[in-house]
């Protein structure tokens, strides 16, 4: 996990797929961190992806470092705890001007039964599951 979380920093963006009327949705992403043990991602209840998100939990997650790709299956899982909230506005400070952990709208989800494929053109893939 630590190694996937690494590499999500490393490159910046990364986008999240999600599923709307079996229409994939994709989007560019920036937070991620790890709490309790968990990788979690961050967004705003009041945006589509977490509609979908809430319909069909299960998303991809793809990320290019120029050299190597990854791409994350999992199950984004919910935690309203405010110390989870509160983690990932600490690691993300200038999200604190739009979210806050007590504001009804900050969502964090960690993402459950991942399986990260790391891959390149001129390795094998790598698989590590969390």
């Amino acid at each position: 996990m630590r190694e996937v979380y690494e590499f999500l920093k490393k490159c910046g963006t990364y986008y999240l797929a999600t599923a709307e009327n079996g229409q994939p949705r994709v989007r560019p992403f920036g937070t991620v961190d790890i709490f309790d043990d968990k990788l979690y991602i961050q967004t705003g209840k009041i945006k589509e992806v977490s509609k979908q998100i809430g319909k069909n939990p299960k998303v991809e997650i793809c990320a290019f470092d120029g050299e190597k790709w990854l791409r994350l299956a999992a199950t984004a899982i919910e935690d309203d705890a405010r110390e989870a909230k509160q983690h990932m506005l600490d690691a993300y400070p200038m999200l604190k001007s739009r979210y806050s952990p007590d504001d009804g709208n900050t969502q964090v989800l960690y993402l459950k039964d991942a399986t990260a494929t790391f891959s390149s053109f001129t390795d094998k893939p790598k698989v590590i599951k969390f």
